[in-house]
């Protein structure tokens, strides 16, 4: 990501994550990120993450600086998370929350805990999909998450 491709504010009023994916996504420790290399090569890394108030999906870890996943991220900006997990297997019941976005790797920002380095990925969410978390619905629900002009 270069410095002229600052993530779009989402619009006022808008949701990011609705309270079903909200509730999904704070009962679960572990997702996987995708991100795209200079190269066009993709990389995939489990990651603990965090939702914060305002939509923005933190992560952090041990070292992050030196990882692919963040140079990746530094350079392309262009990730996807996928959280899910199997509900039940009789019947088969498959869960779970894609979020497609922007990002953006910061560096000397505070962790959440003493142990985890001072950069962290911010994910800038653009298009939601998810599956499984409510009843009444079958299928894929997806959206698009609203900019602000």
């Amino acid at each position: 990501m270069t410095a002229t491709d600052v993530p779009a504010a989402v619009a006022p009023g808008s949701e990011v994550f609705s309270d079903r994916e909200l509730s999904y996504l704070a009962g679960q420790r572990l997702g996987r990120l995708a991100t795209v290399a200079p190269d066009s090569s993709p990389q995939n890394s489990p990651v603990g993450f965090q939702v914060r108030p305002d939509g923005i999906v933190e992560i952090y870890g041990y070292n992050l600086g030196a990882s692919r996943k963040f140079r990746n991220v530094a350079a392309t900006g262009v990730v996807s998370l996928v959280v899910d997990d199997i509900a039940s297997v009789d019947p088969w019941k498959v869960r779970g929350v894609e979020i497609r976005g922007t990002a953006e790797a910061l560096t000397d920002i505070d962790p959440p805990q003493t142990w985890l380095s001072r950069e962290v990925i911010q994910i800038h969410p653009r298009r939601i999909l998810s599956w499984g978390l409510d009843p009444d619905l079958e299928g894929m629900q997806a959206r698009t998450i609203p900019t602000a002009t």
